[in-house]
């Protein structure tokens, strides 16, 4: 991932609008935004640490997937499958874009109780109707397949080897910044301290940057990843949105599997993929899963030692001989309420927007909710893909959207 050199002085005193975090999410907002024939205004994109080293899109697995337990978040991941292999067409096919595609390797939900394999069918009639390839497999089926799994315990799986797998975010995410910032979009090295709101109470005025400026602004995105609710408090709201921690390791296996292993979601939780060359990567969390400080990456060792490892060498026979390369702790977005996005205006504030709360599923997401976000800036209503089911004002009326599917 390239890290383009940013000023920390922004070169104007107001902006129609203000994004408020450059990583995945407000870059994909403001290449849309800025590629919109229909928008014509001023963007500024404040972002604290300019080399992303900590934010979530630096650590994320890089995945997509059709499984979800709504037809929303289904049609979300579709779009983004279409942009991801049209990508050079949609930056215009400058030279500089590379052609992408999707390591279709698929997911692997297995399921070792019938709840679990309840849920899944359930999932799976939701995912069909939306066109998605989702097929269920029994255990003798994903042995015949796969046959390096144990599935001695396994009652049912779930596999879509359609527009399921891998796919080059940090390349999405280069692109964007670098086509945004060719349209116009000025990226800025600082940091949101404090915003000012209208006598009424029902427009952001103005926010200032730990530099000193005061900067006037249209409207305000807040794009903060898992810092969502410290840049929604400078408006005076909160959300349910917190760090959790989440592990990954990659490791390289004494016996290489022969043919490409799917996402698999162990019922454990712990999830392995293939990763290319012999090397594989896992990921994982503790049982007991506190919000985090907004700070803290250090690795919990014995994690692996205790729950990880072993789950894959249960799982994976072969896989009782490896060999880890390397390791990271990052952070979910986690969204308490409904491990579903936050998106639209506020109920009051009516020109901060939401973008936050994704769950582990905002890089998979950031095409369709970009484009929305963009067009609800733009003409104030969404046009390609209702996502109004994720708008904030379902956190008031205390009416969940729940997401199933959380990994």
């Amino acid at each position: 991932m390239t890290t383009a050199s940013h000023a920390s002085t922004p070169a104007r005193s107001t902006y129609d609008v203000v994004i408020i975090g450059g990583a995945m999410l407000g870059s994909s907002t403001a290449w849309f935004l800025s590629n919109n024939p229909d928008f014509d205004g001023s963007i500024l994109v404040v972002e604290k640490d300019p080399t992303y080293e900590n934010c979530s899109t630096s650590h994320t697995n890089s995945c997509m997937r059709q499984q979800f337990s709504s037809e929303l978040n289904v049609r979300i991941s579709q779009f983004a499958a279409e942009f991801v292999k049209n990508f050079k067409d949609q930056l215009g096919r400058a030279e500089w874009v590379p052609e992408l595609s999707i390591h279709n390797f698929g997911y692997m939900y297995l399921a070792d109780n019938e709840a679990f394999a309840d849920s899944l069918r359930q999932s799976q009639k939701v995912q069909t109707a939306a066109g998605a390839g989702t097929r269920l497999m029994s255990p003798e089926e994903i042995a015949q397949a796969y046959p390096f799994y144990n599935v001695d315990d396994i009652v049912l799986g779930s596999h879509n080897l359609v527009d399921e797998g891998f796919w080059d975010g940090s390349a999405v995410f280069d692109g964007w910044r670098r086509s945004a910032r060719q349209n116009g979009v000025e990226y800025i090295a600082n940091e949101v301290v404090s915003m000012s709101r209208n006598p009424a109470g029902s427009k952001i005025e103005s926010i200032t940057l730990k530099s000193g400026e005061v900067i006037a602004c249209g409207k305000v995105v807040n794009a903060s990843g898992p810092r969502a609710v410290l840049t929604s408090r400078m408006a005076g709201i909160e959300i349910p949105v917190e760090p959790r921690k989440r592990f990954s390791w990659v490791f390289s296996a004494e016996q290489p599997l022969d043919r490409d292993l799917p996402l698999t979601i162990d019922p454990s939780g712990v999830h392995v993929r293939e990763n290319g060359g012999g090397t594989y990567q896992c990921g994982g969390h503790a049982d007991i899963d506190p919000a985090v400080d907004y700070d803290d990456f250090e690795m919990d060792h014995s994690l692996w030692e205790t729950h990880v490892w072993p789950v894959l060498a249960s799982r994976i026979p072969q896989f009782e001989s490896i060999k880890v390369i390397s390791e990271w702790a990052g952070h979910y977005a986690m969204n308490t309420f409904d491990h579903n996005a936050i998106t639209g205006p506020h109920t009051l504030v009516e020109n901060f927007i939401f973008l936050n709360g994704f769950s582990g599923h905002g890089l998979q997401q950031s095409p369709a909710m970009g484009r929305g976000t963009a067009e609800l800036l733009t003409y104030g209503e969404y046009r390609s893909l209702d996502l109004s089911p994720f708008n904030y004002e379902r956190i008031e009326r205390d009416q969940p959207f729940v997401e199933l599917a959380v990994i």
